[in-house]
């Protein structure tokens, strides 16, 4: 989980004599604006790392949030531990995420929680 992860996949589809490539935006954020991170410009963020998520993760992340004083009684609702979860899809640190403006930070945790909450 600590790799950084930037690669966007693409999906790939043959139509008739074909090849039409079009980006998964499926699991791509887009930020209202650019924020500056280790002398990178991010304006998205792509979260295909909650494919790779597992319970103990979560774990994790409800221990860190225990370690720093947020006691939580459905953790998994709370703002921090989207924005952990966020941190372990994309190999960046929490405090990157802890920057954001209060309408992309509320973008995250509604990708996130939506993710794991919403059934097929």
């Amino acid at each position: 989980m600590g790799e950084k992860n930037t690669e966007k996949k693409e999906i790939v589809e043959i139509r008739g004599d074909r090849v039409e490539v079009t980006p998964d935006d499926e699991k791509t954020i887009e930020l209202s604006r650019t924020y500056k991170f280790e002398n990178e410009e991010v304006s998205s963020l792509y979260l295909s790392g909650l494919e790779e998520i597992t319970a103990a993760d979560m774990i994790k992340a409800n221990n860190i949030m225990t370690n720093d004083g947020a006691a939580a009684v459905i953790p998994e609702n709370t703002m921090y531990f989207a924005l952990i979860l966020a941190s372990f899809a994309t190999g960046m640190p929490v405090e990157f995420f802890k920057e954001l403006r209060p309408n992309d930070a509320i973008r995250v945790k509604r990708f996130i929680t939506q993710y794991f909450f919403v059934e097929d």
